[in-house]
């Protein structure tokens, strides 16, 4: 991914730099395992560990690469450069490069969903942190864009926790289904290699031995993690859609912060866009650009191909770090996120009480009004601020057929805002506990 939309902590995971020391580590480990196991002597696999803390050299290893055209060998012979080629007889033994390759890039999945479940949890903080703040804050409810009934602003940012609650779990989830490794040997039957070194190498790396491997773990955990990630980018796009409609100028109920000097546009100096949340609409077709590729991967042939292996090579580093950055810019966006809540109840008044029909057309049919006539006298009174500009109260005090069922005092009650608002505190205790 590129540096633009990147963050240090998750570009290291992906780094050569990491995978050679993970790889460096299985093999370690799993020398240790055969040496409890009698399988080669200790002193070789005590020799491996002379490579703690040494560097690898990633261009060394990318020479011996172009000559080999085999990554893990090219790794394996650098190794066997640093610690001498006695000592690394029996490093790999019995193991396929699967062996080393897959587990490693679940253990690079584990911590790249460790920081994306941290990143959710600072954006759960916020969201709660505004919800509360506009628990009260009244605003119009929209369906198919146009004005439904009122709602508060509050709400909107709880409805949005409960979303990310749930995709917090899904991360979890996610986590769980990728945190397992395979040091299986050829076609996974551990012919050539003992089921407890996969056990040991797992513990070491905090993982699951995976219950049956076909020399590459079961993609089908990889395609459930990038769903995961999918449907977070997708609520990422929810609330953005909504943060990029409350700023058009014809709404204004709310915009991204807007720093000193900040410029919105080379042509017009008086724009005031919301970029970051176009950004994150952005952002978010791309995490979902994974989702695909990891469900086709699944399909492999016989007990291994590599038709997966340029899919992950790409997915796993931009899915993450893309991610990893996006909920860090909302957690920003909505931390910053300016409230109008005065352009919030002049939008609910704007078409002049006409967001009430439903509590007089249930007013009606209460009084003994058949709910078909109800519909008609109101919708017959709501059409005339739609098209004429009038209000919606007057209207419905100067109606003799409403006034028939209804007293001016009764319609009068049914322009109360607090109706709508009543049941807020309920909602809140559901979302957020007591």
């Amino acid at each position: 991914m590129i540096p633009r939309y990147s963050r240090p902590d998750m570009v290291a995971i992906w780094s050569p730099e990491t995978k050679f020391r993970i790889w460096y580590e299985i093999e370690a480990h799993a020398c240790d395992a055969m040496a409890d196991l009698g399988v080669i002597p200790r002193e070789n696999a005590a020799a491996v560990w002379k490579a703690k803390d040494v560097e690898f050299d990633v261009a060394r290893i990318d020479e011996i690469e172009a000559v080999t055209k085999h990554d893990v060998i090219a790794f394996l012979t650098h190794l066997a450069e640093i610690i001498g080629n006695d000592e690394a007889r029996f490093v790999h033994q019995g193991m396929t490069s699967s062996d080393v390759l897959d587990t490693t890039f679940n253990v690079q999945l584990v911590r790249a969903a460790d920081i994306l479940i941290e990143d959710m949890k600072g954006l759960l903080a916020a969201l709660k942190r505004r919800a509360l703040e506009h628990k009260d804050t009244v605003r119009i409810g929209r369906s198919h864009g146009i004005h439904a009934e009122p709602t508060t602003m509050g709400l909107t940012f709880a409805r949005f926790y409960a979303e990310m609650d749930r995709n917090l779990n899904r991360l979890k989830k996610a986590r769980m289904e990728i945190a397992t490794g395979a040091i299986s040997g050829a076609v996974g039957t551990f012919a050539n290699i003992e089921p407890a070194v996969e056990e040991h190498v797992c513990a070491q790396l905090g993982l699951e031995p995976e219950p049956i491997s076909t020399q590459v773990i079961p993609r089908d955990r990889h395609a459930a993690f990038f769903a995961a990630l999918g449907v977070v980018a997708s609520s990422i796009e929810n609330v953005a859609i909504e943060i990029r409609h409350m700023q058009r100028t014809e709404v204004l109920e709310a915009e991204e912060f807007f720093s000193a000097g900040q410029k919105g546009s080379s042509a017009m100096p008086h724009k005031r866009n919301p970029v970051l949340t176009e950004n994150l609409t952005g952002l978010a077709r791309l995490v979902r650009m994974a989702v695909v590729p990891a469900m086709e991967n699944v399909a492999l042939w016989h007990e291994r191909d590599i038709s997966h292996s340029s899919v992950e090579r790409n997915i796993g580093p931009d899915a993450t770090i893309t991610l990893d950055f996006a909920l860090a810019r909302l957690t920003q966006v909505i931390d910053k996120l300016v409230i109008y809540p005065d352009n919030m109840l002049a939008n609910m008044n704007k078409f002049r009480g006409l967001v009430m029909s439903q509590r007089v057309l249930l007013a009606l049919t209460q009084a003994g009004v058949s709910r078909e006539d109800a519909y008609r006298l109101v919708q017959r009174n709501a059409m005339k601020v739609w098209e004429e500009g009038k209000d919606f109260k007057t209207e419905l005090l100067g109606d003799t057929d409403v006034l028939a069922a209804l007293s001016p005092e009764e319609i009068e009650e049914k322009f109360d805002l607090g109706y709508h608002t009543k049941h807020v505190d309920t909602i809140f205790k559901r979302v957020f506990g007591d």
